[in-house]
C-alpha cells in the first residue's frame, strides 16, 4: 500500500493519442532544439509541430533532421528536408531555427508499421506551403527604413529662419 495525498481534480488527465492517419496536416513549428545523437558523434535538429486545424487540431508532430552526422547521406537528406521547410515557410535565409516558429506549413504524415517491440507510429514524409496561404514574412527581415519626416524649414529658403538660427546661442543649435 502507498499512502497518497493526491487530488485528481487539480491535474488534467493524460490524453491517450492514437497515431494520426496518413495525410497532409496544417501545422506550425512550435519548438526546435539541437540535440546530440545517441552515439554522441553528431547532432540533430528536433522539431515539434502543432496541428492548427481540423479534427487533429492541437496534436503534436515530431521530426528530426540529422544535420551533423557521420553518414553523409543522412546529412544530405536532412538539409533537403530543411530546405523544404524553409520554402514552405518563406524563410529562405535561415540563421536560427526559431525563425521558423509560428509560420503555417503543411506536413505530410505517414504511418510507419509496427516493428519488433514498437507499435505503429507517425513519421513526417514531406513539407509544403499551406495551400492558399499568403506569403510568409520572415521574422528576420528588418523593417523598412522609415522615411524622413517633412521639414519645410529645411527644404524652403527662408531668410528669417536662417537669420534666427545663426543668431541662436550655441546650446540651442
Amino acid at each position: 500500500m502507498a499512502q497518497l495525498n493526491f487530488n485528481a481534480a487539480s491535474v488534467a488527465p493524460q490524453e491517450s493519442y492514437d497515431i494520426l492517419p496518413a495525410g497532409w496536416y496544417n501545422a506550425r513549428i512550435t519548438g526546435s532544439e539541437m540535440k546530440p545523437t545517441k552515439d554522441g558523434t553528431g547532432s540533430y535538429l528536433s522539431l515539434t509541430m502543432t496541428v492548427i486545424d481540423g479534427l487533429a487540431a492541437n496534436r503534436k508532430i515530431f521530426d528530426r533532421l540529422n544535420l551533423n552526422n557521420k553518414n553523409p547521406k543522412a546529412v544530405e537528406i536532412a538539409y533537403q528536408t530543411l530546405s523544404s521547410i524553409c520554402h514552405a515557410t518563406g524563410v529562405i535565409n535561415l540563421q536560427d531555427s526559431t525563425q521558423l516558429h509560428g509560420i503555417p506549413l503543411s506536413v505530410k504524415v505517414k504511418v510507419r508499421p509496427a516493428e519488433g517491440q514498437y507499435g505503429e507510429s507517425n513519421e513526417v514524409a514531406g513539407y509544403r506551403k499551406v495551400e492558399g496561404a499568403a506569403p510568409a514574412v520572415p521574422s528576420f527581415v528588418a523593417p523598412a527604413a522609415q522615411a524622413p519626416s517633412f521639414n519645410p524649414q529645411a527644404t524652403v529658403y527662408n531668410p528669417v529662419m536662417q537669420q534666427a538660427a545663426s543668431s541662436a546661442p550655441p546650446w540651442a543649435k
